[in-house]
């Protein structure tokens, strides 16, 4: 264990639940259920595009049997519509909003989700292969003292983590990634920005507010921690620090078997 100014001045053992065996299939699972709900149901007018006098005009007129705006004004009559091929025509099979959008995952299986994500935090190769900066890192996983949740300002947050070699992947996350440019992939922005460090904290007592403007970090309390804060877009392995406090949580919640 870590104090605030980087030095080592405590050892403890760590949760069991960093033994879980990794399921990235399971964990793929859990992140999706979480990102289903919040999916925003959408539908159409059930008469879009149907509010029109257009009939088929039938056959024997050399023309295609779309309907057909009777009619001899200009620009519209004779015009095809309402046919879902034509202009402002109907559509084909219109999104319905009664549709069921959230995914459902069993209750076990998130919570091996939960655990398999946790366990992955522990792992350097997994996480250095997702792109995080480990080379400065003291120790994977990353466990500092309960101090660490009284921080109150930017530049005490960015002093701590300058002092537990976390800052190069602040970095990395504040230079982003370009997007190339061509067909499909601008999306309006010409960076992305991946995430960072990952805080979790027994309570939070400043920390939050001193970190929330450091571009990938981000501050969670363990009681309301889930997979996607572990595995952001379902890739599991993220750099996570980890309080005394949170880890003593942990360790209780998982012994006697809680969700």
């Amino acid at each position: 264990m870590y104090d605030t100014g980087g030095k080592p001045y405590e050892n403890m053992a760590l949760p069991s639940v960093f033994s879980t065996p990794f399921r990235p299939d399971v964990i793929q699972k859990a992140v999706v259920a979480l990102q289903s709900r919040r999916y925003q149901p959408q539908g159409r007018d059930p008469m879009a595009g149907k509010r029109t006098s257009a009939e088929s005009l039938g056959v024997g007129r050399d023309l295609a049997r779309v309907p057909r705006v009777r009619g001899d004004r200009f620009p519209r009559a004779s015009q095809a519509a309402f046919a879902p091929s034509t202009v402002k025509g109907r559509l084909t099979h219109p999104p319905s909003p009664q549709r069921r959008l959230a995914k459902k995952i069993n209750a076990k299986e998130r919570l091996l989700a939960l655990q398999s994500a946790i366990a992955a935090t522990g792992s350097k190769e997994l996480v250095a292969s997702r792109g995080h900066e480990v080379e400065k890192v003291p120790s994977i996983p990353l466990v500092v003292s309960d101090e660490f949740q009284k921080l109150k300002t930017t530049g005490e947050a960015r002093n701590v983590l300058k002092e537990l070699g976390l800052w190069e992947d602040v970095r990395r996350a504040q230079e982003g990634i370009k997007i190339r440019s061509g067909r499909g992939r601008g999306r309006g922005r010409r960076t992305k920005r991946p995430r960072g460090p990952l805080i979790v904290v027994y309570r939070d007592e400043g920390v939050g507010k001193s970190a929330r403007n450091l571009t990938g970090v981000n501050v969670v309390e363990v009681g309301s921690l889930n997979v996607e804060d572990l595995a952001p877009g379902t890739h599991a392995g993220r750099l996570t620090v980890w309080t005394k406090s949170a880890l003593e949580f942990i360790e209780k919640k998982f012994a006697r078997g809680g969700n």
